[in-house]
């Protein structure tokens, strides 16, 4: 039962189609044990009533109780085996089908070793027990010997193949969940790089409402007296709300990346920028913009930001050459983003996380957007990223 099996079941209490099939299974296969040791014991039965019924009784009991030792899994080990050995050893050739099942079972679990030991015991003490049904008569010898190597080679065979298959069952569910968790640690790195941007973007504009409220506290004998005592406590309010600020938010950021003490400071840099960087590596890259960047939310431009380093970088790394195309409007009602580029050759000395993209999809939603990563026709691939205005935004960007 893997993860999305078990939190479906929790869910809705019901049992996912993982666990019905596998029921399914183990039920068809306990179905399919109890038809064959069923057969071996009408085998037992039918072989003894060749010889004029003289062991028809005690065979038939003998083989009624080998057949349940061998259909109750707790019985298995060790009565099953036991029991089928010194049965096969007195009764002979008429149980023998059932020793086979016996001999089966512990090659599939593993235990050769046994199997081998059981059979030696059987065959060499009814070679002592002179019967009618011994296994050493002269019609019974090539299946007296074939049988019981037929029944260990093929529980080895089978026994390995399903414990080969369990283990890549469980190789393939170990890189499902290392790669649910890498997934989930790049969701959990972007929400922690939006929040130190915010902590930093807020901290400079709670700075500078400080900064202004202070310097007119100052020209208190040029205003009423009611507006000074309301600058003084919007001053206090916002140096307040800026410690608090920092004590929430400031362990978010990097403390090798940050010096202690450095001013906090927004961190935005022009998409041009990054266009200009990338045809210094040698890219082909052609940006459109409509529209001012301050028509936009700062959020809105961060993630911009964002979605167009990593286009650019995936361009590079999977399409070595080829024009990009970057188009960018920032004008309401929605922040438009569109990277495209035709196919290219693939770098072989660039790797990645491989999860770049879900970093940008979780900050995008975040933000009440949605963004689109994948083939655009004839090779080319695009990323687009729209995400709409917040009501009480004007048309320069402003709060109303």
């Amino acid at each position: 039962m893997d993860i999305a099996d078990r939190r479906t079941e929790r869910s809705t209490g019901l049992p996912s189609m993982g666990q019905v099939s596998s029921r399914e299974g183990r039920r068809w296969a306990a179905y399919g044990r109890g038809a064959l040791v069923a057969l071996c014991v009408l085998a037992a039965a039918l072989n003894d009533m060749s010889f004029e019924g003289h062991y028809l009784a005690p065979v038939a009991t003998a083989a009624l109780l080998c057949g349940t030792a061998l259909l109750v899994p707790r019985l298995r080990w060790p009565v099953a085996p036991l029991l089928v050995t010194v049965a096969t050893a007195w009764w002979g050739w008429p149980l023998l089908p059932l020793l086979a099942v016996a001999l089966f079972d512990l090659s599939v679990d593993r235990r050769a070793r046994v199997a081998v030991g059981c059979a030696v015991v059987a065959l060499g003490a009814n070679l002592l027990s002179y019967r009618a049904t011994s296994l050493w008569t002269a019609q019974s010898y090539a299946s007296t010997l074939l049988l019981p190597v037929l029944a260990v080679l093929v529980g080895l065979w089978l026994g390995g193949r399903r414990r080969l298959v369990r283990a890549l069952a469980a190789d393939v569910e170990h890189l499902r969940v290392e790669s649910q968790l890498r997934e989930e640690a790049a969701r959990v790195a972007e929400r922690s790089r939006i929040a130190a941007e915010m902590h930093d973007v807020l901290a400079h504009r709670l700075s500078l409402i400080a900064l202004h409220t202070g310097v007119l506290a100052t020209k208190g004998d040029m205003l009423p007296a009611p507006v000074v005592e309301r600058l003084g406590l919007l001053r206090t309010a916002s140096v307040e709300a800026l410690t608090d600020l920092r004590d929430v938010l400031g362990v978010l950021r990097d403390p090798d990346a940050t010096p202690a003490g450095a001013a906090l400071t927004p961190v935005m840099r022009d998409v041009g920028e990054l266009a200009d960087e990338a045809r210094a590596a040698g890219q082909h890259v052609e940006l459109t913009i409509d529209g001012l960047p301050e028509q936009a939310p700062t959020t809105h431009r961060l993630a911009v930001h964002r979605v167009v380093r990593e286009a650019l970088t995936n361009a590079r790394k999977h399409a070595d050459g080829a024009p990009v195309t970057v188009r960018i409007d920032y004008r309401p009602p929605a922040t438009l983003v569109e990277v495209t580029n035709p196919p290219g050759t693939p770098r072989t000395d660039a790797v990645g996380s491989g999860y770049g993209l879900v970093g940008l999809r979780e900050r995008v939603t975040a933000l009440g957007g949605h963004l689109n990563a994948g083939p655009a026709g004839a090779g080319a691939w695009r990323v687009a990223a729209r995400i709409s205005h917040p009501l009480g935004i004007e048309q320069n960007g402003t709060p109303t």
